[in-house]
């Protein structure tokens, strides 16, 4: 069996650059081969950059790996919940959110997705700088509260949320740091700004469980089925409906927003592809083709980490049990050997299909049994607002503005992305 070759940096070097530009950790294990060991203190890290080794991690051999330290790390806010949880409890919990899921169901969405999506245009001034990022995660928010926990959140809430959600992932850097677990612990400035925005989220959710409760929970929203979810005879906790509740709550605005916020740039970027897009609105394989590559070059989650609970081998390296596995779409979505000219953004690829090369090589809600359940939502979401915002409004970027990753759990443009709003001037 081979070892893995290194990426010949320190410890403390691969912690800093994990903290401050863990995409750019990730390129440089890409450049040595594509199963690459990167050692950190308490672990090693193991990237693997091949969409069949990838695929092995996440679907093959799935029963071989549990959660990596990032989602482990999420339990802070997320408790149990179907995205932190292993086993059986896992498994329950998908089936039970499972049908809110179904493709008619998230259908039937769509007229609400486009009236939430005019409102918030209509709040908009042509020709004044907003920031986009903050706009779409304010929408996208309303939208989740509405359509799967059939509640409406005034825009004081939503702010409350958004800021508490940054101050969060804003930490998410301390995840791989050797002092976390003394300094979690500590009454420091992070761990109180930590505490508060957890105290938001709990105040909102279990808010929204106390009203559903107070009304029977007789509706067919995500909160009336987790409150009426019977296990071994017995209802679910608050607690237990507030952890898949939050999980819902935040998971599935954060990735849509941030494919929002990307899309418009690389739309303001291309004025070609733009001048196209807003020609083509009505045709749904366009507008879904403008976003899928869109989520190519900024996928919503850039790496997954999985934890091997027993060795498995990849391409000949054998990876021991407790080691931790780093999967990117990242980097297979900009990898050349599976896409021609991998920086462009070339929506006409995806109109025949998907135009990987290599099956597998376009990730950008994971895979197997773990894979995103939101995924049909948050496309029919994101296509919808293209489109319906997109008859009214473009956005241009300033070229002196510097775009900044954030890669936390979601890949966001740290500080925002402020964009100049014109209002579209339709003829005929």
């Amino acid at each position: 069996m081979a070892e893995a070759p290194r990426l010949a940096i320190s410890r403390l070097e691969a912690v800093r650059l994990l903290r401050r530009d863990p995409i750019g950790l990730l390129e440089r294990a890409a450049n040595v081969a594509d199963v690459v060991r990167v050692r950190v203190p308490r672990l090693d890290l193991y990237v693997l950059n091949h969409p069949d080794l990838a695929w092995d991690v996440l679907a093959t051999d799935s029963h071989a790996f549990s959660k990596g330290p990032t989602m482990q790390a999420a339990k802070r806010i997320l408790g149990e919940s179907l995205l932190t949880s292993e086993g059986e409890h896992h498994r329950r919990q998908r089936r039970l959110i499972q049908p809110l899921f179904h493709h008619e169901r998230i259908a039937g969405f769509g007229p609400t997705i486009r009236q939430l999506g005019e409102r918030a245009g209509d709040g908009w001034v042509d020709r004044e700088e907003i920031d986009v990022r903050e706009e779409m995660a304010r929408l996208t928010l309303q939208i989740v509260a509405r359509t799967l926990f059939g509640s409406g959140i005034d825009d004081a809430g939503t702010g409350r949320i958004a800021r508490a959600l940054t101050e969060v992932l804003d930490q998410f850097d301390r995840v791989f740091s050797p002092l976390l677990p003394i300094t979690e612990r500590l009454p420091i400035p992070s761990t109180r700004r930590f505490r508060r925005a957890r105290a938001v989220f709990d105040e909102i959710v279990y808010g929204l469980i106390a009203e559903r409760r107070a009304t029977g929970a007789h509706g067919d929203d995500l909160l009336s089925r987790l409150i009426h979810a019977q296990d071994a005879g017995s209802g679910m906790t608050d607690q237990q409906v507030r952890d898949e509740a939050i999980t819902i709550f935040l998971a599935g605005h954060e990735t849509t927003s941030n494919a929002l916020t990307w899309t418009w740039l690389l739309l303001s970027e291309n004025p070609d592809i733009e001048e196209r897009f807003h020609e083509r609105l009505d045709d749904e394989a366009f507008v879904r083709a403008v976003l899928y590559e869109s989520m190519r070059l900024y996928p919503p989650a850039w790496a997954i980490g999985r934890r091997a609970v027993s060795e498995h081998v990849a391409d000949g390296v054998l990876i021991p049990a407790g080691a931790v596995v780093i999967v990117s779409p990242w980097l297979m979505h900009h990898d050349p050997r599976w896409w021609a000219d991998p920086s462009r953004f070339l929506p006409e690829r995806w109109m025949d299909g998907e135009p990987a090369v290599r099956r597998h090589a376009f990730l950008p809600f994971g895979g197997g049994p773990r894979m995103c359940i939101g995924e049909g939502f948050a496309e029919l979401e994101a296509s919808v607002l293209l489109a319906t915002i997109g008859r009214t409004w473009r956005f241009e970027h300033d070229p002196a503005h510097r775009v900044v990753f954030q890669p936390v759990v979601t890949l966001r443009p740290r500080g925002g992305m402020p964009m100049r709003a014109y209002r579209r001037t339709i003829v005929g």
